[in-house]
């Protein structure tokens, strides 16, 4: 999936294949380079915007486009140009940025299912109307010659759409029956061909009926519901894949003769490879030189980077953030970590995978009952009629297209389709065409907290209590770090309008602080074991002023708004609610007291978070997973179904089953209504096409129905089912 915007539908196949033929030229020209970059905190226009603009300043860069809904960009430039460089100018303009290897994101970004589908659709509508058309000449009296050519046009026209637009109907019964089963697009496409074929028969024997509009109109009704089905389900690739690609994919290997880049396929355990600060570790490892403090919020979720020195183990995917190290590699590629947690999470994919959705369940009782009536009805008329083989055949045409199961086609996508537009207006985005119905049966909630139930940010909590003095130093420490929490003390300190003091010599010292010199002094911000301190339970930094006793400023991580009251309305909706994380205790221990969640674990691995959610469905709940991080792409994916923010990690956003569009959690717990009544109106839906059918099979059965009067009365009950779906927008 490239980052590029995906082109409008084209008119005809060889338009829409033309803009792949063209990327696939462009990815063999070896003048022009196309990098890939992750954007996780762009939100708005006006971010597209800067990112745009930035990149197409710097030499060497051809276009450049962003893409909201994944968070990426997609740039073109110059062979020389390289992710690094473009990283640094998005950093510089206040975007965190990731480089994806394309290589591994193998699917495409236009929706080809989706075109393909909606192009047969337009095939069969203009073809229907064009039959219909010619219908009304028969319809008005035309008879003998006159009446035979329109039909043989008639069939001229229909004969060909259907071969071509009813293919995926014909493509899925193929494959049930190949395998011994039954599914809906069996009854369907026999409720096709033996309208085709019967009015051809009908044609060749200068009938006085056919019914070439009626296989149209079954045809383009069923393909206007799979359409609906299908945008109601994500277009978007496995979660696997995404974790693959945030692989990095080259490193910068120590040689003899100098550091050199190779592709991470090219190294071998034993080689040493250096990572520069702000740069994510491309191996696993064990760190041979160099001090620096890692963040593996990612990871693990723990909320606070780690001091990390020479013996000290690194993952791949972790992030460098103070200073240069010297890794020794140990794993690298498929043997890394970040790979090992893809083949977790394709595992939980594959099991989510084999859930059985209302429709499908329905299809299994309903397709051989159609059948075995139509069959029925067939031998009944041809033993009543003394033989006659077309009296018989039409009636049993007639049966199946009246009990042809399109309402139910339609039933599922109709009501999914209303419930997911209600959502998103609520700022929810239904990625998954089962989800409501999955998230209607939930019993028991689990929580991330570093980026689900926070906003993942430090907040200064006790600047009030120092006098200005003391802020002013920290200020101008602080100002020097790119750690979070000298990035939070900054910001508070400048919004309360603290001007920084005059230090010099200001130096980072990677893994523990940032140092300086004020009025004489040494003055140091940072670790509590670098200043002297006692380490407390709180998140907290600390400052020392030449000799004078360590000063303490605490932090907390700011809660995401709606999430006292998401916690709340769910636990009042009668549901579990757990709280997970990689984060150490003390701060879930807060948390979990904050929103009054009885059940917590903290430090839990991403294998252990999946491991108790698969724990909890084992023992017959059902899971809702709450996530946004690496480290809970496996338990999102395991979860019976699961929903992330928008500002999660795109490999967790592709894992999940819906995606929170803001920074609020409290449509959360208006979602779990909606879900209900969804899955109300789908079983009110089945009604409606049980009852159509109770009472349009008997007028089939003792032959007052035609093939077109069965048609226009299966598409009546096709806008009765979608008209019920309507009710969920108010």
């Amino acid at each position: 999936m490239t980052a590029a915007f995906p082109p409008r539908p084209a008119a005809c196949p060889a338009c829409a294949v033309a803009p792949a033929a063209e990327a696939l030229a462009k990815a063999d020209d070896p003048t022009e380079a196309r990098l890939l970059l992750s954007l996780p905190t762009i939100h708005c226009a006006g971010c597209i915007s800067a990112v745009e603009r930035g990149l197409a300043a710097e030499p060497g860069v051809r276009s450049a486009r962003v893409n909201l809904t994944l968070k990426r960009v997609s740039v073109e430039a110059e062979p020389d140009v390289t992710a690094a460089g473009l990283i640094a100018v998005l950093d510089r303009l206040g975007y965190e940025a990731h480089e994806l290897d394309p290589g591994m994101l193998s699917a495409t970004a236009t929706d080809k299912a989706g075109r393909d589908i909606l192009m047969r659709l337009a095939v069969a509508g203009f073809a229907m109307m064009n039959v219909m058309l010619l219908s009304v000449a028969v319809w008005s009296g035309a008879a003998d010659a006159t009446r035979d050519l329109f039909h043989w046009v008639s069939a001229a026209i229909a004969l060909p759409t259907i071969a071509f637009s009813a293919q995926p109907f014909f493509r899925n019964a193929w494959g049930a029956l190949a395998a011994k089963r039954l599914n809906m697009d069996v009854p369907i496409s026999l409720a096709i061909l033996l309208a085709a074929g019967m009015s051809l028969y009908e044609v060749t024997q200068s009938g006085a009926h056919a019914y070439f509009d009626a296989a149209l109109s079954l045809t383009f009704f069923l393909l206007a519901g799979r359409y609906l089905d299908h945008r109601t389900r994500a277009v978007a690739r496995s979660a696997a894949e995404e974790l693959a690609a945030l692989e990095v994919p080259r490193a910068l290997k120590i040689t003899d003769t100098g550091e050199q880049t190779v592709s991470i396929a090219e190294l071998a355990v034993g080689d040493i490879v250096r990572v520069k600060p702000g740069a994510r570790v491309p191996v696993d490892g064990v760190i041979t030189d160099g001090q620096s403090e890692i963040d593996r919020s990612l990871l693990t979720g723990e909320s606070l980077p780690a001091f990390a020195g020479a013996g000290t183990v690194v993952c791949a995917g972790e992030v460098n953030l103070t200073g240069p190290l010297s890794v020794r590699v140990t794993a690298a590629g498929e043997d890394s970590s970040l790979h090992r947690m893809a083949d977790l999470v394709a595992m939980a994919e594959s099991a989510r995978n084999r859930y059985t959705s209302l429709a499908d369940r329905a299809a299994r009782i309903y397709a051989p009952g159609v059948h075995l009536l139509s069959l029925f009805a067939f031998i009944g008329w041809l033993v009543q009629s003394g033989g006659d083989v077309r009296l018989a055949l039409n009636i049993a045409v007639a049966v199946l297209i009246i009990t042809c199961p399109c309402a139910l086609g339609l039933a599922v996508p109709a009501v999914t389709t209303a419930a997911s537009g209600r959502l998103f207006k609520r700022g929810m985005l239904i990625k998954d065409g089962t989800a409501l119905e999955r998230l209607a049966e939930v019993d028991t909630v689990v929580f991330d907290k570093t980026g689900t139930l926070t906003l993942g940010a430090p907040e200064a909590t006790n600047l009030g209590d120092h006098p200005r003095r003391e802020l002013e130093v920290a200020l101008a420490l602080a100002a020097g770090s790119a750690h979070p929490l000298a990035a939070a003390l900054a910001d508070a300190a400048r919004r309360a309008g603290i001007q920084p003091a005059r230090v010099t010599d200001v130096h980072e010292v990677p893994g523990y602080g940032v140092e300086g010199t004020w009025a004489g002094e040494t003055v140091r911000f940072g670790r509590a074991g670098w200043l002297g301190a006692e380490p407390g339970r709180n998140t907290a930094a600390w400052l020392r002023i030449g000799a004078a006793a360590p000063i303490e400023f605490t932090f907390a991580d700011s809660l995401r708004p709606g999430a006292e009251e998401a916690v709340r309305a769910l636990r009042a909706q009668g549901k579990a609610v757990h709280l997970i994380s990689g984060d150490a205790e003390g701060p879930v221990a807060d948390m979990a007291a904050r929103l009054g969640i009885e059940n917590w674990v903290a430090g839990a691995l991403p294998a252990d978070k999946a491991a108790r959610v698969r724990a909890l469905g084992d023992a017959g709940h059902r899971v809702l997973m709450v996530g946004d991080g690496l480290n809970d792409t496996a338990a999102l994916t395991a979860a019976y179904v699961s929903v992330s923010p928008a500002t999660a990690l795109d490999a967790a956003r592709v894992a999940s089953d819906i995606v929170l569009l803001g920074a609020d959690l409290a449509p959360l717990a208006e979602a779990a209504v909606t879900a209900k009544k969804a899955t109300r109106r789908i079983k009110e839906n089945f009604t409606i096409a049980a009852l159509y059918n109770m009472i349009a099979v008997p007028i089939a059965l003792l032959g007052f129905a035609t093939p077109l009067a069965a048609a226009l009365a299966m598409s009546a009950s096709s806008i009765s089912v979608s008209l019920n779906a309507l009710r969920l927008r108010s």
